[in-house]
């Protein structure tokens, strides 16, 4: 007996197509799932619209003040756009800005990771809640608010400082002190960088609160300290959150106008010590020269307000390269 069978095996279906997937998968969305998906399309179209009209408004009306600058409008100390011809230049104004930013990001981000690294795993819940509730308020206060506390309670108690950094760093020149009013960079950098604190404190204390339990666990179990727990888990883990946080700080700096036009007194030169007053950033120049400047005035002001903008796109820029780069420490990635 031929104990052979044979079977006939159906073939194998086949596959479909991607755009018989694509057409599957259209025909699978609900009708909320696509108008979710139409508005936020809409949405960042409309958002690169707004941004790409900003920048054509500001190049546009920046060309017509530097077409009639009689000096270099990059290199030039000097803003005087009644003159005929005018003169007008940005570079105290540059120097200002990136100077009292960087003082700011110096202070206030060390601090506000520490704050909120003290708040996520040392502090007990009882003393960490009312300590975020009083950050997120610090947060929300107008800058206004802030220049008018740094005129009149920062500025006045400033003196000892100055006073101490220039008997023991006066030798350095950036330091040096001639016993002016305490209007200058410095006390700028030191008032933003309170400003900027709480954004920073209240983002990365988020981050690091999202960090892996089971990680934190695993390392303790193995013998880790807490701050080796800190170091090795969680500050890895945060790492991108932690400069998305201080680039929303740093943008708050940059762009940062009546607490430093409270607080600073202006001068178009550029001090080689911190301590001197005088200098001045863009915003500060803007806000106060804005509503008593002429047509070509204004342009000329709209002019250096299209290099914040151009700074403020390659700091975010800049920004985005180094999350990219550090994407594998990204909560998102985790």
């Amino acid at each position: 007996m031929d104990t052979t069978q044979i079977t006939d095996t159906p073939p194998p279906n086949p596959q479909p197509t991607v755009a018989e997937q694509k057409r599957a998968a259209r025909g699978a969305t609900r009708p909320g799932d696509r108008i979710f998906l139409g508005l936020s399309r809409g949405s960042g179209i409309l958002l690169l619209a707004i941004m790409a009209a900003i920048a054509v408004f500001l190049t546009y009306r920046a060309s017509i003040a530097i077409s009639k600058d009689d000096a270099n409008f990059l290199t030039t100390f000097e803003w005087n756009t009644g003159l005929l011809p005018p003169k007008f230049g940005i570079a105290v104004l540059a120097f200002g800005t990136v100077v009292s930013s960087i003082i700011a990001m110096v202070i206030a981000v060390p601090i506000a990771v520490a704050i909120a690294l003290f708040l996520t795993h040392y502090a007990p819940r009882r003393l960490s809640g009312p300590i975020a509730y009083v950050i997120d308020l610090l947060a929300a206060v107008p800058s206004i608010v802030y220049g008018l506390w740094g005129a009149l309670i920062l500025v006045p108690h400033m003196n000892g400082l100055y006073g101490w950094l220039d008997d023991y760093l006066g030798w350095t020149g950036i330091f040096d002190w001639q016993g002016g009013a305490p209007r200058s960079m410095l006390t700028v950098g030191i008032l933003l960088a309170i400003m900027i604190l709480p954004i920073i404190t209240n983002v990365s204390r988020e981050v690091f609160r999202q960090a892996p339990q089971m990680i934190e666990e695993a390392a303790l179990a193995l013998g880790a300290t807490r701050w080796e727990v800190i170091r090795m888990a969680v500050i890895p883990f945060g790492r991108s959150g932690v400069i998305s946080a201080s680039m929303l700080g740093l943008g708050r700096a940059l762009g940062e106008t009546m607490a430093v036009a409270t607080v600073l007194s202006p001068t178009f030169t550029i001090q080689a010590s911190l301590l001197d007053p005088g200098g001045g950033t863009f915003a500060q120049n803007i806000a106060s020269k804005f509503s008593e400047a002429s047509d070509l005035g204004r342009d000329a002001l709209i002019a250096s307000g299209l290099v914040l903008f151009v700074i403020t796109l390659l700091v975010n820029g800049a920004a985005r390269m180094i999350i990219a780069r550090r994407k594998e420490y990204s909560g998102a990635n985790a």
